[in-house]
């Protein structure tokens, strides 16, 4: 098999050391952290004045952590609170801070630490309030269950923050200490202030609550979960017993939690519901903010289907709803993120795709007037920020390639014309952290060999005032590694065009035909390929050293800036179009490039991409030989309703697009060599999608692998040792079934 094949077998057996000869490393190597170090700028959050941002600094001195003010213009540094003043009471420990928030007035920072995982994130924690004029740092929930708190923020004026916990939202007196409870419903099934899971896996929804503008009232969810059906996870590992998490999860086609939501005053009294019509269980409202200056709600109401938004305003003096407006899809709507109001609330910015490419409109109060503020044969890929004073929106795109990104900005009140300002010598991506105001924005530059280049940029000229971090040290450790970079490049699917990459192994011979392995995806939730550092793709360059050529193909469906109909093509049939453009893609690509040996073809992915590889095997076991799926939805019907039904529709509605788009029915096709990977604590695709597959694989004697990780959640990594041996594995897996290197 080559001398790719003899060193793999020495690394997995023997300890590891780097080998910087044409890029040979080993898996520890790859996992260490020190075979490319890269920097970024770190986490930099706005002052309210535009010209400043906060960074949280380690003090070397005496321990602890700095909050310092760096000034966009000239990098002046200034420590605006020192580590001394952060410091537990208690026992005169410095506090090991995970975030901080300012009030309106910038005169007290919450601090938030001693946080807690629940599901993907740590939202619940302990907070401190620290005023600025006399350095006085105290704990707030006091008697509350230590690490219950969430979401906490100040009132508009500074004088109090409202926080939840349990299930039921607080307000806190800063001065006093005096704490009103707010709800008092809050248990096992009524959740207010937060969210169960399905909201805060599908839309993003986490913080509960928001503060009238006004201060005087506090508008929040509340979920009922009752009836929803509830999932068991099975931890065997931790203790003598079997302990069970127990949480409700509404699977496609079965009932949701009744959401809606109140206003409550925030000295306490009873909440008013806004009466949204039709049935909180078969419509979601996925947004909520208040319209700045007034105690108007600005609400959004996605039916089940999710291809109809109604937006309403609920004025808190006159609670019936008005609907302002209505966006529609024969498809599927995304939530609308980022609406900013205009010229005194008349008018709202409205992300849509209805002239086939997504753009950003400027639509009237009473929802008559629509006008875009881009437009073009382009999408507008997600927005950077606005110029309010200077009639500017900022924001992400990329006409001329799908794979790269780059700002552009329009007028808010101009013909729709959009300009470059992304320098035209830097191609690939370009992400921004921009000002309040719009002045200034930390400008992040990338593409697939380039590490990140972190620069200062004053718009709209996009002049670059300092370099933050240049990574020059990450650069010289890629080249000292002499790896082949991606080569993007075209393929097709019948006569549809695909982008691509490929990366090849560092003694490619031309003159051989090689194994691939194709890297997958392929759901609207994601796309990979993608012109922007993967931190040197180590693992993807381990494995092509090994002998093999690693690809991936964009098939149709994927979350690319090829306008609406690239992406919502696959309404109701997710898994079928994105199977057929992978079989194709490779084929089409090995005709174009005679090294690629057709009877060597492998496929991977995780999530989406591991129902993806099952797919494949299953549906074109002719074209793909060996496979590692990892953590599948196998059967469609078990992933939840706000995902699943917002491409499908309902089973109940599309009972063979579930059947088509689903691996376990095409299950008595596998022929070549399978590897399935879960994790049994997985909380997002439940372990069960394993053992209902493993179930029909054995009754058509279809033989396999199988690795589960016990009690590791959707992206396996918890607990010592597990991405060192899910990597190797892996690798020795393909190395077993896939013969790799040249022939």
């Amino acid at each position: 098999m080559g001398r790719a094949r003899v060193i793999l077998v020495f690394i997995l057996f023997s300890s590891i050391t780097v080998c910087r000869a044409q890029g040979l490393f080993g898996i520890e190597d790859i996992y260490s952290g020190r075979l490319i170090e890269t920097r970024g700028a770190g986490s930099v959050n706005w002052l309210k004045d535009g010209e400043r941002y906060v960074k949280l600094e380690a003090n070397r001195e005496i321990g602890g952590t700095d909050i310092v003010a760096y000034r966009a213009k000239d990098n002046a540094r200034e420590v605006i609170v020192e580590a001394s003043l952060l410091r537990n009471g208690m026992n005169d420990k410095p506090l090991d801070i995970r975030s901080i928030s300012w009030s309106e007035d910038n005169r007290r920072i919450l601090i938030y630490n001693n946080t807690k995982r629940v599901w993907r994130y740590d939202t619940r924690g302990d907070y401190w309030v620290l005023a600025l004029d006399d350095g006085m740092l105290h704990q707030l929930g006091k008697g509350l269950p230590e690490s219950s708190m969430m979401f906490a923020k100040f009132s508009p004026d500074g004088g109090r923050v409202a926080y939840v916990s349990n299930n039921n939202i607080y307000v806190e007196d800063i001065r006093s200490g005096e704490i009103r409870q707010l709800t008092f419903d809050g248990n096992e099934t009524i959740i207010n202030g937060t969210f169960d899971w399905v909201y805060e896996e599908e839309f993003d929804c986490r913080d509960g609550f928001r503060w009238s503008p006004s201060g005087d009232y506090i508008a929040y969810w509340q979920s009922d979960t009752e009836g929803t059906g509830m999932f068991d996870i099975i931890n065997n590992v931790d203790s003598l017993y079997p302990a069970i998490l127990h949480f409700p999860y509404p699977k496609a086609g079965t009932t949701n939690s009744a959401v809606r939501v109140g206003y409550v005053s925030s000295t306490g009294g009873t909440t008013h519901w806004a009466d949204l019509p039709g049935d909180p269980r078969n419509n979601y409202i996925p947004r909520m903010e208040f319209i700045p200056e007034s105690d108007e709600l600005f609400l959004q109401q996605l039916n089940r289907e999710q291809n109809t938004n109604k937006v309403w305003i609920v004025d808190l003096k006159n609670p019936q709803p008005v609907n302002i407006f209505t966006d529609t899809d024969a498809a599927w709507l995304d939530t609308n993120d980022n609406v900013r109001w205009l010229k005194g609330n008349q008018y709202f910015t409205w992300e849509s795709e209805r002239s086939g490419w997504r753009h950003l409109y400027r639509v009237g109060r009473d929802g008559k007037e629509v006008i875009p503020i881009t437009k073009g044969a382009f999408d507008y890929i997600s927005p950077v920020g606005m110029d309010i004073k200077g009639g500017f929106v900022y924001f992400i795109a990329s006409p001329d390639n799908h794979t790269q990104r780059y700002l552009y900005s329009a007028k808010l009140f101009g013909d729709g014309e959009a300009k470059r300002l992304s320098p035209a010598d830097q191609y690939g991506q370009h992400s921004y952290n921009m000002s309040p105001s719009g002045k200034w924005a930390v400008h992040v530059y990338s593409n697939a060999q380039t590490p990140p280049v972190v620069d200062m940029v004053s718009l709209p000229a996009h002049k670059s005032a300092r370099i933050i971090e240049d990574n020059r040290k990450a650069k010289e450790q890629y080249a000292a590694l002499e790896v082949n970079p991606k080569e993007f490049i075209k393929v097709r699917s019948g006569a549809l065009e695909l982008d691509a990459w490929m990366i090849k192994p560092t003694d490619f011979d031309i003159s051989k035909k090689y194994p691939v392995i194709v890297e997958v995806y392929g759901e609207p939730a994601g796309s990979t390929v993608q012109d922007v550092w993967g931190g040197g793709d180590l693992w993807l360059q381990y494995m092509a050293n090994q002998g093999y050529i690693i690809v991936s193909i964009e098939n149709r469906g994927a979350n690319a800036p090829r306008g609406r109909e690239w992406r919502k093509c696959i309404y109701g049939e997710v898994g079928t179009f994105s199977a057929e453009d992978q079989s194709r893609g490779i084929r089409d690509m090995a005709q174009r490039y005679p090294f690629i040996d057709i009877t060597r073809i492998g496929i991977n992915g995780w999530s989406g991409g591991g129902s993806q590889t099952l797919n494949c095997l299953f549906r074109y076991p002719d074209v793909f030989h060996t496979g590692i799926s990892i953590a599948p939805v196998t059967d469609q019907r078990l992933y939840d309703t706000v995902y699943q039904e917002r491409y499908m529709n309902t089973p109940q509605h599309n009972p063979d697009g579930y059947r088509k788009g689903s691996p376990i029915t095409y299950a008595a096709g596998l022929k070549g060599n399978l590897l399935l990977i879960h994790g049994t604590g997985d909380d997002n695709v439940h372990y069960q999608n394993i053992e209902l597959l493993v179930n029909e694989l054995v009754k058509h004697g279809r033989i396999f692998s199988q690795i589960s990780y016990p009690m590791r959640s959707h992206g396996i990594y918890e607990r010592e040792g597990t991405t060192l041996h899910l990597r190797k594995s892996m690798a020795k897996y393909w190395i077993d079934n896939l013969p790799a290197g040249g022939r």
